[in-house]
């Protein structure tokens, strides 16, 4: 894309998982699927029940795992959206309801399902090694939501199990705007199904999830016959694309990475400090003062305070003063990757830089690949596959989709074109001011460059979006917290105090 969501060779995210636009946005069309001329039938559904521990409470619960069709006005099915719900029995209309999905775009909703919230988890390594091959794990989640909310995990379009049917273009729903007035458009099917409407609701994402979250509330808000929310859930946060461009010339970009440059310096022994918490905040404190100064003097910065910054970006990146000096004190993510251990041989992840890999050959800018990335993905491709069919019974001859399979993305929204500066930060803003009863937590990683924590702040204190509602919660790890198991444990236990705390 045109921001920090653009990924290179070893950009891919999820909700991990972001989706170069640069990718998308030159994918070639996708090729017409050969179901599209077969009748559409009808939802395929598969219903379950199960016990579980969650939230140290037993919790009888049915899962429904299947599709919802969306409908044209005049009734013809255009898009099955693949979703699975957990919903405790007894269906108690008044209990809070929580609306869940991933990123890329193009990444199905299997993350946060499978490794955070689902009421079954893959245990993957928690301390930043790859997860290896086969079997893996699959076992009781007692850190799931369900003991105060009931939980929809949705597949967009394109997705998971979702597809269009019949002719309809899969285009049609690959989009900014698109692909949030489909996922509304499924909310409110959901809740008239299941007569939820005068229940408290909460949405979230994770990564592009983020910006979907954003852009899902202004369908369901931003109209007379709305669907009120009472909490925005954002895990690694993504809104403002412009600010976090990774291109020559943004200025702000070098200052949104510096703390988590200083944090991943810090934990690899590159630099020094009596906590991460405190190191990050010196460096905040450094990017938005003499950094930034110096910064946007661009080339008019004075000898001296060249050497005074220099010296102080040293001691937080952990990098040498030669190297900053030749590269005017700007260094893209992507290099930090490949030069903080070079001297060790390795390279440190993207998603969560705490894992480090070894790439072909010491030499070159940046790595051959996201040890982050690679170092995680075999486990929950299995593990939702494995799940879905044998546990929920799921029967479907497609292949689940984890993330990629979006093709060109439409990045316009309120009418602006692609180049427009993209930030859906105001849907937020305008959402706080007219819902008092909205709140926003806010989750971030220390170790995610994906969507690092200070581009968060930065967007989400922005002029016209109310601060008393909006509470962050911070992790040690990165764009997937909760693949380190302390964090998954914290995460839960911050959202579960978010939504009773309504």
């Amino acid at each position: 894309m045109s921001a920090r969501l653009v990924l290179g060779t070893f950009s891919i995210a999820l909700g991990l998982a972001l989706a170069s636009s640069a990718v998308a946005q030159n994918a070639p069309a996708p090729v017409a699927d050969k179901e599209a001329a077969k009748p559409v039938g009808e939802p395929s559904i598969s219903v379950t029940r199960h016990s579980g521990i969650f939230g140290g409470q037993k919790i009888n619960y049915t899962a429904t795992a299947g599709e919802t069709f969306l409908k044209a006005e005049d009734g013809t099915p255009r898009a099955a959206i693949f979703t699975t719900s957990y919903v405790k029995d007894g269906r108690d209309p008044n209990r809070p309801v929580t609306f869940l999905f991933n990123g890329g775009p193009g990444s199905g909703s299997v993350w946060l399902h499978m490794g955070a919230f689902g009421p079954k988890r893959v245990a993957i390594p928690s301390d930043g090694t790859d997860d290896g091959a086969p079997p893996f794990p699959i076992v009781h989640n007692p850190d799931s939501l369900l003991d105060v909310t009931d939980i929809v995990f949705i597949d967009p379009v394109g997705t998971g199990f979702s597809h269009a049917l019949g002719k309809t273009d899969p285009n049609d729903f690959w989009g900014v705007t698109k692909d949030a007035e489909s996922v509304a458009q499924f909310i409110r099917l959901w809740l008239n199904e299941n007569g939820r409407w005068n229940a408290p609701k909460f949405l979230g994402g994770e990564s592009y999830g983020t910006t979907r979250s954003a852009a899902v509330v202004n369908q369901l808000e931003g109209a007379y016959n709305d669907v009120s929310l009472n909490g925005i859930i954002l895990i690694s946060t993504v809104l403002d694309f412009a600010a976090g461009a990774d291109t020559q010339g943004n200025e702000l970009s070098p200052m949104l990475n510096l703390p988590s440059m200083a944090a991943t310096a810090l934990y690899h022994g590159k630099a020094q400090a009596s906590s991460t918490e405190a190191f990050v905040e010196e460096a905040r404190q450094f990017a938005i003062g003499p950094y930034a100064a110096a910064l946007l003097k661009g080339q008019k910065i004075g000898a001296q305070e060249r050497a005074s910054v220099r010296r102080e970006l040293a001691r937080f990146t952990g990098l040498s003063e030669a190297y900053l000096d030749q590269a005017d004190l700007r260094v893209e993510p992507s290099r930090f990757y490949k030069e903080l251990l070079r001297d060790r041989g390795l390279t440190v992840g993207r998603l969560d830089s705490r894992y480090t890999g070894r790439d072909y050959d010491n030499a070159g800018e940046q790595p051959d690949n996201d040890p982050s990335f690679y170092g995680i993905d075999a486990g929950f491709t299995a593990a939702i596959n494995s799940y879905l069919r044998e546990d929920l019974k799921v029967k479907s001859d497609r292949s689940y989709v984890t993330i990629g399979s979006v093709g060109t993305w439409d990045w316009r929204i309120g009418g602006r074109d692609a180049n427009a500066y993209l930030n859906v930060t105001p849907y937020i803003g305008k959402a706080l001011r007219e819902n008092k009863g909205l709140r926003v937590f806010v989750g971030q990683g220390y170790y995610d460059f994906a969507t690092p924590f200070y581009a968060a702040e930065y967007a989400l204190t922005r002029t016209g979006i109310p601060q008393d509602r909006i509470e962050y919660r911070y992790y040690g790890s990165g764009h997937m917290m909760y693949v380190r198991d302390e964090d998954r444990v914290k995460l839960s236990r911050d959202i579960r105090d978010f939504i009773s705390r309504r």
